[in-house]
């Protein structure tokens, strides 16, 4: 066997075993996919009739909360991102952060300072590569996100709108993370948690604005009702955030190893040409070997005959 031969051989061999990983995580990704997509489904009543408890308080009473109410000067922004622990989803991490740049960008240009909090390892060595601040990061659970750890997250969120911006607080907080609209379309978008837009939750909950304006008493009272709801509300939007971006991550998981897949057996195909090639042109030296020494025997002893 000759040496361009054995070259191809074993490049052949090399794509072939990287062909079957990348096969196997195509098909763990397209099972946990769908098992992700089952939680985004099961969360979605818990956080409708939850939206809609936290819209009756909001509208039918008179209570100024720190979560509903809007500051008069908004000089602070916490921004949550949410991306994944590992890589080899194709954009699916860059979109993201590309999201919280711009989202970071715009803030920063109305006058406001932003504190960065994090949830997956590529989102937080994206910042600590270029050596920007992190106000707090969470990694490792990106893939499998329960709801306790959406409560984690929410804690110190919650902590610092509370607070006032001389002590640390902020006035605003948002999301950025990857919306999963389909297997093959998944959309990095923003949004703004709090304070609480009350008429965008009334349209969020589709509840319309009549079922929810007749005033009501509550017990204790309404502010304790929102102290208690608020931090639920918050708590069950970052979860569906993480199922949705967790959903997504699958998703372009899988389809970034079908097209390494099929680039894979792209590529052995092509070098099985070229070693059938090498082979063939081995094959024709051989041959023209085995002839050209026949010929000059032939040769030396026609000249000794005579």
């Amino acid at each position: 066997m000759g040496a361009q031969l054995r070259v191809y051989k074993r490049r052949i061999r090399s794509v072939t075993a990287t062909k079957k990983i990348t096969k196997a995580m195509e098909m763990i990704a397209a099972s946990r996919v769908v098992k992700a997509q089952r939680k985004v489904a099961a969360s979605t009543p818990y956080a409708t009739e939850l939206t809609r408890a936290v819209t009756a308080v909001g509208t039918g009473s008179n209570t100024k909360h720190p979560l509903t109410t809007e500051p008069e000067t908004a000089t602070r922004s916490a921004v949550l991102l949410l991306t994944s622990d590992r890589g080899l989803a194709g954009a699916f991490n860059s979109n993201a952060i590309k999201a919280a740049e711009q989202l970071t960008a715009r803030l920063e240009s109305e006058g406001k300072e932003v504190d960065m909090y994090i949830v997956g390892r590529r989102g937080l060595a994206h910042y600590n590569f270029r050596e920007r601040k992190v106000a707090e990061s969470w990694s490792g659970f990106t893939d499998e996100p329960t709801y306790a750890d959406a409560k984690k997250v929410a804690v110190p969120l919650i902590e610092a709108i509370e607070k006032e911006t001389a002590e640390g607080g902020v006035d605003e907080l948002h999301i950025v993370y990857t919306e999963f609209v389909s297997m093959m379309t998944q959309m990095a978008i923003d949004g703004r948690l709090l304070p609480l837009s009350l008429e965008a939750v009334a349209e969020e909950s589709k509840s319309g604005k009549d079922e929810i304006l007749p005033l009501y008493d509550f017990e204790p009272s309404a502010e304790d009702v929102l102290d208690a709801l608020l931090p639920r509300y918050v708590e069950s939007r970052i979860y569906n955030a993480m199922l949705q971006s967790a959903a997504s991550k699958h998703a372009a998981t899988r389809r970034a190893m079908k097209s390494a897949t099929d680039n894979a057996g792209d590529l052995i195909n092509s070098l099985s040409r070229l070693a059938n090639a090498a082979r063939q042109a081995e094959i024709t030296q051989e041959i023209s070997e085995i002839v050209g020494g026949t010929a000059a025997l032939a040769d030396a002893t026609a000249g000794s005959d005579k």
